[in-house]
């Protein structure tokens, strides 16, 4: 019983999701900008409207990974086959029952908060389905599909006020994980030093772009810099090992990083818009995801 517990847990990446909920918590923080801009006052919405999109986003994204290791099943045999459904320790069917019931649950949390939450979940879901079954095996479309279902989560918490005018931001979510998404696809066999390279640049781009953002829309107290300084050591330092020792363990590990890290981008995104107040709350969901990371496999 406790085996089995164990490995539905292992299906729901546990490290990966205050990642997720780090996404709304930075979109609900550029949300609350312009509509302070509009009304004079400094607006961090903490609700229940507010928490249960970060329940929301959190029970999609774990529906996703549990459904990628349903559709993943056969591959997964032969390459991790240390697996929960591989090892047999959770049924194929039960894994996946569990699975679209996590999704199912996160659109139906969303709609209760409001009907537009509902629809960018409906998408969300949607997108998640269409990479796990279908684009995830192909090298550009796969990472930019994954990209776009984290776009689409931190829209959920940007569209909190109503107004999709900002929907320009969910472009940093997606240039950013289809950088780590490129890398991912060395993990087993490694020699994927090309796709590391591209990382590397669209990782600038990205800091690049929160910089931009910053300078030419919040004008505010660039305390964000320092969480961008944390970002950029926490993704660079194991990306450029993975490079010189370009292996499936170093892979891993700038996977790894790259994953959590996006606590790091979402918080300096937060601070940009906000205060610095707002991305210390964000970054402690990180302390989180590392105490988890050495409990459960992050990839």
């Amino acid at each position: 019983m406790r085996n089995r517990l164990k490995g539905y847990l292992q299906l729901c990446r546990p490290p990966n999701l205050p990642t997720a909920a780090a996404d709304v918590l930075a979109g609900l923080a550029i949300a609350g900008f312009f509509v302070a801009s509009e009304t004079g006052s400094f607006i961090f919405p903490l609700e229940e409207k507010a928490i249960l999109l970060v329940v929301a986003s959190v029970l999609l994204y774990a529906g996703g990974v549990v459904l990628n290791d349903v559709f993943d099943v056969a591959l997964d045999t032969v390459e991790r086959p240390e697996r929960p459904i591989p090892k047999g320790i959770v049924p194929l069917k039960h894994a996946a029952i569990f699975g679209f019931s996590l999704l199912l649950t996160g659109v139906g949390a969303s709609f209760v908060a409001g009907t537009l939450h509902g629809v960018v979940a409906l998408v969300l879901a949607g997108a998640i389905l269409l990479y796990n079954k279908y684009s995830k095996h192909h090298g550009f479309w796969g990472p930019l599909n994954m990209g776009l279902c984290r776009g689409l989560n931190l829209l959920l918490g940007l569209v909190y006020f109503g107004s999709f005018l900002q929907t320009g931001y969910c472009i940093i979510p997606v240039i950013y994980i289809f950088a780590i998404t490129r890398i991912s696809q060395g993990e087993v066999y490694g020699n994927n030093k090309r796709s590391i390279l591209l990382a590397g640049l669209l990782y600038v781009f990205v800091i690049l772009l929160v910089i931009l953002l910053h300078q030419k829309v919040t004008h505010l107290e660039p305390y964000y810099i320092y969480f961008l300084l944390l970002f950029s050591l926490a993704v660079y330092v194991p990306l450029i090992k993975a490079y010189r020792e370009n292996g499936p363990k170093q892979i891993r590990n700038a996977v790894k990083a790259g994953v959590l890290s996006l606590i790091l981008l979402d918080a300096a995104l937060a601070v940009a818009h906000s205060s610095w107040i707002v991305g210390v709350l964000i970054v402690l969901l990180l302390p989180l995801s590392i105490i988890l990371s050495r409990m459960f496999a992050v990839t």
